[in-house]
């Protein structure tokens, strides 16, 4: 498990954590540091450290809990760059019903004639708007301190009417997104995209939620490490969920080289080999979780051997029924290190798969299924100059930076009765209860 040896190793060990300062947020200096660079770009203090926020999944209005928890965990970790990995918009919610899409490939029922296509049209506009708005709320935390951010697509995102490249327009509206406009450029030829924060950040397109972000050395002496964004599909048309796109995949096999190093995948639905870091057990098994779909009828619990202290497994891996070969890819061009993925709301895990590291990400946000309330979390991600292709992780949980949720409306369920208790990953911010209680406190005086 060469992937995991630093993680590992630092997970009993606090001392070599970094010490995080609460930062006040608008007008001010930058909170990421690339920002202050102008690119992504490992610090003199030889860190770069990602956000990652997963299945926010909610309606035209956010749960405020979800946006406490966001800015909780920009102030105690001050990341250089904040990535969605989809679901972001739950396309199902009633505010979007009039232009409800439940599969890409089914034609939506409009109404034939002139005042059909008039309502049509009002309704489309009504949803860009919530959606609009529905982006706003949870960007704000971030463009309040300069962060930059990016965003890939799950299988709600669509479904409020909008495409995908619909979606991409709407988020490129707002500063600190890294998303490329449209190009009918090759993806080996990188640009810049204005409005980011970033002004000399290149980066490689390919399509809506797929492109890839190269993160350089520090003082420009070349590239280090690849952030890629890879939209992992939607539904599959015999049930399940689907296939990345047949250019997402091309564009696998080449991201590395374009960036000169090698790379990390974000996306939103798992692949198949997630399965191999659990263990299969009879189905009367203690905390048994039953598969999904392909798998079936099998029943499985985390195999510590192989994945991180803490690891959590909730539910049935989500992935598809069929291998998609990106697995494959990624361990063909020798060019990837891990894999990130979110989708199933109550995993928490992380391990490594013939030399690569697969890490499931619990959902964010408040307004869906998931864990108990104290435990919907941002996981962020520290790599060291030193070893950068090997990051430390750790979970930014919500009971331990904010404390008790506002509402307790929110939708838990447990498939194998095991508490999510366990803390997993690496302690990056050293006292994170300590941390809350000045948030609350800072946050009270506001």
């Amino acid at each position: 498990m060469t992937d995991l040896t630093h993680a590992a190793r630092d997970s009993a060990g606090l001392a070599s954590a970094p010490r995080i300062q609460h930062t006040h947020s608008g007008g001010g200096r930058p909170v990421s540091v690339s920002a202050r660079l102008g690119r992504l770009q490992f610090h003199d203090s030889g860190k770069f450290r990602v956000l990652v926020l997963s299945d926010i999944q909610d309606g035209p209005n956010v749960s405020s809990d979800t946006i406490k928890l966001i800015e909780a965990a920009l102030d105690g970790s001050r990341p250089d760059i904040v990535i969605f990995t989809g679901n972001q918009i739950a396309g199902y919610d009633k505010g979007y019903a009039g232009t409800f899409h439940k599969r890409t490939w089914t034609p939506q029922k409009w109404s034939m004639g002139s005042a059909a296509a008039k309502r049509r049209s009002a309704e489309l506009e009504h949803t860009r708007e919530l959606v609009r708005g529905c982006i706003a709320q949870f960007v704000a935390p971030l463009n309040e301190r300069h962060i930059p951010w990016a965003v890939t697509y799950g299988n709600h995102d669509f479904q409020c009417g909008l495409s995908n490249v619909e979606l991409d327009e709407i988020y490129r509206e707002f500063p600190g997104c890294l998303n490329p406009e449209p190009t009918k450029k090759r993806s080996d030829r990188p640009r810049k995209q204005p409005g980011s924060g970033l002004p000399d950040q290149y980066i490689y397109p390919c399509e809506a939620g797929t492109f890839a972000l190269p993160v350089g050395q520090t003082h420009e002496r070349g590239n280090v490490l690849g952030l890629v964004l890879f939209n992992s599909g939607d539904y599959g048309k015999l049930g399940g969920y689907g296939a990345p796109s047949q250019k997402a995949l091309e564009f696998l096999k080449v991201a590395p080289g374009l960036v000169g190093a090698k790379s990390m995948v974000f996306q939103h639905i798992p692949v198949p080999q997630y399965y191999d870091l659990l263990k299969e057990v009879p189905g009367t098994a203690a905390h048994a979780v039953e598969g999904y779909r392909t798998f079936a009828g099998r029943n499985y619990v985390i195999d510590e051997s192989k994945t991180i202290p803490g690891s959590f497994l909730g539910e049935g891996v989500s992935c598809p029924d069929t291998d998609t070969g990106e697995f494959d890819i990624m361990q063909a061009t020798d060019g990837y290190f891990a894999l990130l993925a979110g989708h199933d709301h109550r995993n928490r895990f992380a391990g490594s798969v013939d030399g690569l590291m697969l890490i499931a990400t619990p959902t964010c946000g408040f307004g869906s299924y998931g864990p108990a309330p104290a435990q919907r979390a941002a996981r962020l991600l520290e790599f060291d100059i030193r070893h950068p292709h090997e990051p430390r992780t750790q979970l930014l949980e919500f009971g331990e930076l904010v404390g008790k949720a506002s509402s307790n409306k929110v939708y838990t369920y447990a498939l194998n009765g095991t508490p999510d208790a366990a803390k997993e990953g690496t302690n990056l911010l050293r006292h994170p209860n300590r941390f809350a209680q000045i948030l609350r406190r800072m946050h009270l005086k506001k």
